[in-house]
């Protein structure tokens, strides 16, 4: 009587046969994102590799210097070269490479989805529960279409990170847009300005900094996706962190970890900079 009763639902067997649709239906538009993401990513790799480690070094003070102060970019390029020190220099090379490759992504594909959302309310309302679940789903179940469509590596990483870090700079876009002061719209209005020009002359620009503080986020989550990116065979920093689970290697676990930390602290720092800059300057006019 305590048993279950022999109730049985097949509800993963048919999302395998759509999965295994897509792969048949979109083998094409599959093969064009995986040449893509591997082009971006062999091209930022390319690009940070052929920079000397000391001009790297330069970039990451300025960044620091500019967005934060003197003693944050000192304290930054310190970070960077402790990485250097411990051997992971080409390891965090790829991880900047791969967390760029898919915020880049997300951006290109979430803040038009944003805008989009600002702008319709049916649009809003299907959206809402699909971000819903991709930003409460555990991460770990989207390595399986990310291994299903592209196979093992780092292709593979970006399209679990996508899914992963997408939601919030979709979110906080729409949000941004919508947060415009109405007067202001309506002021751009009765100067005759079409719905292009009051998108991108008055309501970008003022929802400008929301729309950083998404950026910022969807960067962040994208940094925390790298080691569990790297049970699908993404390389980098993650990759070194599984290795060292593998090998109970407390060393290389520290190492590895406290680098991802340090990446994360600049991000971080480097672009709530950024937005601050944004705020400052509408605050200016």
């Amino acid at each position: 009587m305590n048993d279950f009763p022999d109730i049985q639902s097949h509800l993963g067997d048919y999302v395998s046969d759509f999965v295994d649709f897509l792969d048949t239906a979109l083998s094409g538009l599959f093969d064009f994102i995986f040449f893509v993401s591997s082009r971006t990513i062999n091209g930022i790799e390319a690009f940070l590799d052929f920079l000397p480690w000391w001009v790297f070094l330069v970039l990451i003070f300025l960044l620091g210097w500019y967005f934060k102060s003197l003693w944050s970019g000192l304290l930054y390029a310190f970070f960077i070269f402790l990485i250097g020190t411990f051997g992971l220099w080409e390891e965090m090379m790829m991880t900047i490479s791969i967390v760029l490759s898919a915020v880049l992504i997300c951006l290109i594909i979430g803040i038009p989805l944003g805008v989009w959302m600002a702008f319709s309310k049916g649009f809003s309302t299907v959206m809402r529960p699909i971000l819903d679940a991709m930003q409460t789903m555990p991460s770990f179940v989207y390595l399986i279409p990310a291994i299903f469509f592209f196979g093992l590596g780092n292709v593979s990483a970006i399209f679990a990170t996508l899914i992963y870090a997408l939601p919030p700079v979709i979110r906080l876009t729409e949000l941004a847009i919508r947060g415009v002061d109405p007067e202001v719209v309506e002021s751009a209005q009765s100067f005759g300005s079409s719905r292009w020009q009051m998108l991108t002359k008055v309501q970008l620009p003022q929802a400008l900094p929301t729309i950083m503080a998404g950026v910022n986020q969807t960067t962040m989550m994208a940094l925390a996706m790298v080691v569990i990116a790297s049970m699908v065979g993404a390389q980098g920093l993650g990759e070194q962190v599984l290795i060292s689970i593998n090998r109970i290697d407390i060393a290389l676990g520290f190492e590895a970890g406290i680098s991802i930390v340090f990446l994360a602290i600049i991000i971080d720092r480097v672009t709530g900079g950024v937005a601050d800059r944004f705020q400052k300057h509408r605050r200016a006019k």
